[in-house]
């Protein structure tokens, strides 16, 4: 598969909730309407709320057909990538024309920062998952740790995500990242939990610090804490931070072991190994992620700039 034939469709990838995860890829790298501390991605170049057609819909949905044209057999169809996918005007357009496809569920991950728009709750009616983020349980640490657009107030926030469950017919797992030293506090879980019951999702997912992030500031949560903090939200809660486990290159475009060649022969960034193999930068965080669980490669901060080398190179 190359980068020419599927420019917003990747995968699928093994996804620790979903199992195998279609992605559909809807805007600009980091175009998003937060700049999050603990984002995987890099930090947000564009923070904006204006949601408009990014890609065309149409060709959107050509690549889909032609992925379940190709076999795949995804657990989940997913609407997620390199930025907010609500950004996207037309998203609810996408959901109808992937459900006129295939009958495999549709999945979305959001930041949930637009839920307080009624079209953005209409766009995402039909879609059957819906994953959406509580990250603070005051509007300092929302600041802190989300530095949204200046337009998304943390009450605003707030009440979008109760609407959007009291509204929408399908499932809604909040997830909550937790930060050493920052929400991973029982003070600010208390409020975090007590902002969830108002909510009332189906689930409540713990998550945290897996991959190299944005900001340094944002800090991993041991595995122990964070099923400690879970036992302050209730029963509907689950840890599912990826605290180890091995890879699976079955359903990838490239196996790890490639990655792992590419890196013993030069150090690269996330970004040379996405273009230099033509796989999306998802699969590649995966890769990486997985080789760097796995002791083979270190990553190390260069020039503003994370790179990642063979331990034989370290």
């Amino acid at each position: 598969m190359s980068s020419e034939k599927y420019k917003h469709v990747f995968g699928p990838v093994p996804s620790r909730r979903l199992g195998r995860s279609l992605g559909v890829d809807l805007v600009p790298f980091k175009t998003c309407t937060y700049d999050c501390l603990y984002c995987q991605l890099g930090k947000t170049t564009d923070k904006t709320i204006d949601r408009r057609e990014y890609v065309p819909v149409d060709e959107v949905l050509e690549e889909i057909r032609r992925k379940f044209a190709d076999g795949v057999q995804p657990d989940y169809v997913t609407l997620s990538g390199s930025g907010e996918p609500t950004l996207h005007s037309g998203c609810g357009r996408i959901i109808r024309g992937i459900k006129e496809i295939t009958d495999t569920p549709v999945a979305v991950l959001t930041n949930g920062s637009l839920l307080w728009d009624p079209q953005v709750r209409q766009d995402l009616a039909e879609a059957d998952l819906v994953v959406p983020s509580l990250d603070a349980g005051t509007p300092e640490t929302f600041e802190e740790v989300n530095k949204g657009h200046h337009e998304i107030g943390f009450d605003r926030m707030v009440e979008g995500l109760i609407k959007f469950r009291r509204e929408f017919k399908g499932q809604v797992w909040l997830e909550v990242f937790m930060l050493d030293g920052l929400t991973a506090t029982d003070e600010e879980v208390a409020r975090m939990a007590a902002i969830a019951e108002k909510i009332g999702p189906d689930r409540i997912q713990l998550n945290t610090v897996a991959r190299p992030p944005a900001y340094k500031t944002a800090g991993a949560v041991s595995e122990k804490e964070m099923n400690r903090l879970a036992g302050i939200f209730g029963e509907k809660a689950e840890v599912v931070a990826d605290f180890g486990g091995a890879a699976k290159d079955e359903d990838l475009s490239v196996t790890k072991m490639e990655v792992l060649a590419m890196l013993e022969r030069r150090p690269c960034t996330l970004d040379d190994v996405s273009v230099s193999l033509k796989i999306h930068r998802n699969e590649a965080i995966k890769h990486l992620d997985h080789l760097v669980k796995e002791g083979l490669i270190i990553p190390q901060e260069t020039g503003g700039k994370t790179y990642y080398m063979s331990v034989q190179h370290g």
